[in-house]
C-alpha cells in the first residue's frame, strides 16, 4: 500500500486557510486534519491548535514529538509525529503549513502536495484587521510577505480565495480528489 498524502496548505496570513480547510474537511471527512502545536496564546479565534510555551516547545523538539517544525512570525509551529502514523495507514492528511518549511517537508513526507491559497492584498488586509489578532505593525509585516514565492519543484495546486468560500471549497475539493477512472 502506498502511504497517505500530506497536503500542506499555505498562503499569506488572512487568506482564509483555516476556513478553506474546514470546508474541505466537511466535504471530505476521510481527510485527517492535523492539529498543530504553536507557541501562541491559547484560545485565539481561528485555527484549532495546541498552545505551548517556548520552553515546552523546545522540550518537545528534544523529545522527538514533531515530524516537522519551523519558526515564523516570532512563533514556533510543529506537526506532531502522529501524522506519520496516519500517513503510514494510508490516510491523506491536511495541515496548515509555512512556505519556508516546504522544502524540508519534501524530504520527510514521500507523498507531498501543496495547496497554495491566494487572495488580493485588499482582501488580506481586511481579513487580518477583522480577526484582531495582530497589531497594525504586525499586519503590515504580514502583508509585505504575502507574495513570497514557493520553492520550485513542488506538486502545487493554486487556489484563489477572493470570492465566496463555498466556491473556493468546491474548487479545492475537485482539485484534491483522486482522478476517476
Amino acid at each position: 500500500m502506498n502511504g497517505g498524502r500530506l497536503i500542506a496548505v499555505v498562503g499569506p496570513s488572512g487568506v482564509g486557510k483555516d476556513s478553506v480547510m474546514a470546508g474541505i474537511h466537511a466535504a471530505m471527512p476521510q481527510l485527517h486534519l492535523v492539529r498543530r502545536v504553536i507557541t501562541r496564546a491559547p484560545a485565539l479565534k481561528g485555527e484549532d491548535y495546541d498552545a505551548v510555551t517556548v520552553s515546552q516547545f523546545q522540550q518537545m523538539i528534544a523529545d522527538g514529538a514533531f515530524s516537522i517544525h519551523w519558526g515564523a512570525h516570532d512563533l514556533c509551529y510543529g506537526l506532531p509525529v502522529t501524522v506519520k502514523y496516519q500517513l503510514n495507514k494510508g490516510t491523506d492528511c491536511m495541515a496548515n503549513f509555512s512556505r519556508k518549511a516546504l522544502a524540508q517537508a519534501t524530504q520527510i513526507f514521500p507523498r507531498f502536495s501543496v495547496l497554495n491559497i491566494t487572495a488580493e492584498p485588499a482582501t488580506l488586509a481586511s481579513r487580518l484587521a477583522d480577526r484582531a489578532r495582530e497589531t497594525e505593525e504586525e499586519i503590515i509585516r504580514r502583508l509585505a510577505q504575502a507574495d513570497k514565492p514557493l520553492p520550485s519543484g513542488l506538486d502545487v495546486i493554486h487556489l484563489s480565495n477572493d470570492g465566496p468560500l463555498q466556491q473556493t471549497v468546491a474548487r479545492a475539493v475537485a482539485a484534491l480528489q483522486p482522478a476517476r477512472v
